[in-house]
């Protein structure tokens, strides 16, 4: 297996046991609302948003490292 594969296994599995080991409900506020969700819902946002976000700047970090356009 190649190098990558086997780290993103691992940090699926870590993600995993995190997100099992944290069932209980948390409030969550933003400005002047209040969500109340378990933290499993919580972090699992919080991961899609990252992994989101990283796809997302990629782009623009290997344009500028490679000068590309």
């Amino acid at each position: 297996m190649k190098p990558k594969t086997i780290l993103s296994l691992i940090v699926i599995l870590i993600s995993l046991i995190i997100l099992i080991q944290n069932t209980e409900v948390v409030t969550f506020s933003i400005l002047f609302w209040k969500l109340t969700m378990s933290k499993i819902v919580l972090l699992v946002i919080t991961i899609i948003l990252g992994f989101l976000i990283g796809f997302l700047i990629r782009p623009t970090v290997l344009r500028k490292k490679y000068k590309i356009g």
